[in-house]
């Protein structure tokens, strides 16, 4: 009978230690949403601003947002750095408000230039609390669950981005920029408080090692940091402009919709990439995402000409949904991917590459995006989409898998 309340508490220990779902995770979800909420209200909204109060053409719109992009970019290496050398939550709540910050000094942006700098100072906040956030996530969670807990932790951004354009669109339709910057704050603030709620494990002291190249990025990760960089071109392509293209197409929809079917295609796939992944499906469901991915993008650049036979309305929510899950499937995998590279003195790098990877690609479909559909069209700009994804997915199929399975920790 001792034997058989022995094997029943250490159960329970082993459940206990399991458990995901804690204060300080739930804390997490809550912060991530609210951060992307304000976010997505004026992702969509943005080439609108530029376009109505500075009066300029859509390769300077390209131009102009992919600042953001940029400064992200040029803070990631540095922000994996200090994230595995200092405290983790100081440098998370400080970047976090920073970015909060931004969201009402819009308000004074009376020239395209003072636009420019506060998207900048965005970008390098947006690049640091990202960061900040996946790598304090994945210390409030049980490893045996990583894959899981990073799927529900990227669904509360897809949450945001379920709501955030629709209302955003809606918005533009109904009230002022100053407005929807407004709201962007406001949700801000809520996510800094409940950011401050989370308690993180206290670390062992670390080690200063000698300044190098692999304390910024996990050079492990470079070969699937390319793949998904010619991934994410695309995207930045789609989730920049496809409000626009919608319009030019003539649909009889509200682009708002778009985004909320890409939110809930990406939200649906991604609890059950999770618990794939923490099954060991991770290059596969990889692989699957790309070509998803490229078919879905061949549909999006043929619309243009179907609009001159058919109603493409209801193929272009198709496009959406189908998107949003070769996407969802896609989050969850890379993420663990980059993490199982890495050792817990080097996860701050590990997220890093991954984010900053991201980051190269979705910076360059805006800037390219922005040219290609001014001077050749948003179709083309789509299969040229397709073509990288399919490029993206020959090189992680045969260089990059063979490599993870070796190197992995």
């Amino acid at each position: 009978m001792k034997c058989v309340d022995r094997d029943v508490w250490s159960l329970q220990i082993v459940a206990m230690k399991d458990r995901l779902f804690t204060k300080s995770y739930v804390a997490m979800l809550a912060a991530n949403f609210l951060l992307f909420m304000g976010f997505y209200l004026l992702l969509p909204i943005l080439p609108f601003y530029l376009s109505e109060s500075y009066g300029i053409d859509k390769a300077l719109i390209g131009s102009a947002l992919s600042c953001y992009v940029v400064a992200a970019l040029c803070i990631r290496p540095f922000a994996g750095y200090l994230l595995d050398s200092f405290a983790r939550k100081p440098l998370y709540l400080l970047a976090y408000g920073v970015f909060t910050l931004v969201f009402a000094s819009y308000l004074l942006a009376g020239l395209l230039v003072i636009f420019i700098v506060l998207r900048m100072i965005h970008g390098f906040a947006f690049g640091m609390v990202s960061v900040a956030g996946n790598t304090i996530v994945i210390d409030v969670m049980p490893s045996s669950r990583r894959g899981e807990g990073l799927g529900y932790y990227g669904m509360a951004n897809n949450f945001a981005m379920s709501i955030g354009p629709m209302l955003g669109l809606f918005m533009h339709d109904h009230f002022s920029f100053e407005t929807i910057f407004l709201c962007s704050f406001a949700s801000c603030v809520l996510g800094m408080l409940c950011a401050s709620s989370v308690r993180t494990k206290r670390r062992p002291p670390v080690v200063r090692k000698p300044i190098s190249l692999d304390r910024f990025i996990l050079l492990r990760g470079l070969p699937g940091g390319i793949s998904l960089m010619l991934l994410s071109i695309p995207y930045g392509i789609t989730s920049t402009y496809i409000a626009m293209y919608s319009k030019e197409l003539g649909l009889t929809i509200s682009s708002g919709v778009v985004f909320t079917l890409l939110a809930i295609g990406i939200a649906s796939s991604r609890g059950f990439s999770g618990k794939l992944v923490d099954k060991g499906y991770t290059t596969q469901l990889i692989a699957w995402s790309k070509l998803m991915a490229a078919m879905v993008f061949i549909v999006l650049g043929l619309c243009r000409y179907m609009t001159m036979c058919i109603d493409v309305s209801y193929l272009f929510l198709g496009c959406a949904l189908f998107m949003g899950v070769s996407f969802g499937t896609m989050f969850p995998a890379y993420n663990a991917f980059f993490v199982n590279l890495a050792p817990r003195s080097e996860r701050g790098a590990a997220i890093s590459t991954y984010l900053t990877s991201w980051d190269v690609g979705t910076g360059l479909g805006l800037l390219v995006g922005g040219y290609v559909s001014e001077y050749l069209g948003f179709d083309i700009a789509y299969f040229i989409g397709a073509g990288l994804s399919l490029v993206a997915w020959a090189w992680f199929k045969w260089f990059v898998t063979s490599r993870y399975e070796r190197d992995k920790v």
